[in-house]
């Protein structure tokens, strides 16, 4: 049990890319199209697909504007085939970065994350130097107001989840990604809200920045935030609130 979210890059993440609609919308229709071209336009069939078509109503996307995006995964419409890039290196204090892109063109979105890391004073490493330092998990996280552990531990660990962490202003569910549908359904099902519900990668250990590495590192997600290749980015990276805050 820590008294520090480690989750607090998330939560700026979703901040910041709250303010930017036009690429949030971007980055989904690229991720629902993917999805759609490998494991076809049913969402009931295809569980990437569904998680993609979530986030796109969480963000008031327009109904014809994401059947349109399945579309062009499905080939029923003309679309762009998009490659799926995993990129790995260090950020500002050395911490540990995970990149995943969709992309059209390698070279241009290599060019364009190197640019990123550089101008972070990071690096991008070769294929698996931080990758090992991240496990691939199911993560729901909960207001405390809105549920308690209580409640949460008995619905969450019979439906599969493996570890429930309490937090400062929250409890965070992490299971298996197997596992990850049965137990976010187990929480709709409870009528719990939750601030984020999505299959990402967590690291084994945090490295904390302070000083002008966190300040470094917050401008370091907003440039990532703003690379339109870019779809998700992880980090090991503890951020101090104060450092937010301050910015």
């Amino acid at each position: 049990m820590s008294g520090h979210s480690k989750w607090s890059t998330i939560k700026h993440k979703k901040g910041a890319t709250d303010a930017k609609r036009g690429k949030i919308f971007t980055k989904i229709i690229k991720e629902i199209t993917v999805a759609a071209r490998m494991g076809g336009g049913d969402p009931e069939t295809n569980p990437r697909l569904r998680s993609a078509l979530i986030s796109a109503r969480s963000e008031n996307m327009p109904k014809d504007t994401f059947e349109r995006a399945i579309k062009k995964g499905t080939g029923d419409l003309e679309g762009v085939d998009y490659e799926e890039i995993l990129y790995e290196g260090y950020g500002p204090g050395g911490v540990a970065v995970l990149v995943e892109c969709l992309t059209d063109n390698r070279n241009r979105t290599i060019a364009e994350v190197r640019q990123v890391f550089n101008k972070a004073g990071g690096n991008v490493g070769t294929d698996g130097c931080v990758a090992w330092m991240f496990d691939k998990k199911g993560l729901i996280i909960v207001n405390k107001e809105d549920s308690d552990e209580e409640t949460l531990m008995e619905l969450a660990l019979d439906a599969g989840a493996e570890d429930i962490k309490e937090e400062t202003q929250s409890f965070e569910i992490i299971c298996e990604p197997a596992d990850f549908e049965a137990v976010k359904e187990t929480i709709d099902a409870a009528d719990i809200k939750y601030e984020m519900a999505e299959i990402t990668m967590i690291p084994q250990n945090m490295t904390k920045v302070e000083g002008k590495d966190a300040e470094q590192m917050i401008n370091f997600m907003d440039a990532m935030d703003d690379c339109d290749d870019i779809q998700k980015f992880y980090s090991n990276a503890d951020i101090p609130d104060e450092a937010f805050d301050a910015m």
